[in-house]
């Protein structure tokens, strides 16, 4: 794909200025670091962030997943407006449920990265989407009568997505605020609360606002 650079008006040009996703890389020895630094450095619409600045997506690299791990990714998740992502090593249905649970929005194993592959799954999860690799996904699908991380990933990768505002008017319904409380609070029309209530429990297969509030605080998801 091509991104514009100048648009056209009225008969002369004017720059576009191109955003540029900033990218936090983490984990993994200096060697790989630095080498995904320089895949990010070959797209021209993402950057790897330097010092402690602002980062949009965070990346992690992760060998196999260990509880030092899995607590840096409920770290990093917990960074408002910050989606993070996992380049895997030791690759399980396990691993993988594990790591969405801790935040996880977007997965690739590590011997699949490339240049064009990287940029793509960093978009994707900054355009909103989840992102998993089709043959976890399939593997991960609840079945009947499943329990345990495996049962539940898909739908928790999936609310990993939720938006700051839906955030927001989870926390509050679980504060015990009703529809109106939350619309004054947030400067909106009731209406539109009940349309993001509607389709945050349609979206995730839930059966209503209780329901959201509680599948949402038990994983830690706000």
């Amino acid at each position: 794909m091509r991104w514009p650079t100048t648009v056209e008006l009225s008969g002369f040009t004017e720059p576009v200025p191109r955003v540029r996703l900033r990218i936090g890389v983490q984990g993994g020895d200096p060697l790989t670091r630095a080498g995904l630094r320089s895949m990010l450095g070959e797209l021209h619409d993402l950057e790897a962030a330097t010092g402690d600045g602002h980062v949009d997506i965070g990346l992690v690299v992760l060998d196999a997943v260990t509880p030092q791990g899995i607590a840096a990714l409920h770290q990093l998740s917990a960074v408002a407006g910050v989606r993070v992502v996992v380049l895997l090593g030791e690759v399980s249905t396990d691993a993988v449920a594990l790591a969405v649970q801790a935040g996880a929005v977007g997965l690739l194993r590590r011997r699949e990265v490339t240049a064009e592959s990287l940029g793509h799954l960093l978009r994707s999860v900054a355009a909103g989407e989840a992102v998993i690799p089709p043959d976890l996904l399939t593997a991960l699908m609840p079945r009947q009568g499943a329990a345990g991380p495996t049962a539940t990933a898909p739908r928790l990768l999936a609310m990993a997505t939720l938006t700051d505002r839906e955030r927001d008017v989870l926390r509050m319904l679980g504060d015990g605020s009703d529809t109106r409380e939350i619309a004054r609070a947030m400067s909106y029309s009731e209406r539109t609360v009940k349309t993001i209530i509607q389709d945050i429990t349609r979206r995730f297969g839930l059966r209503n606002r209780s329901h959201a509030v509680a599948y949402a605080v038990r994983h830690g998801l706000i």
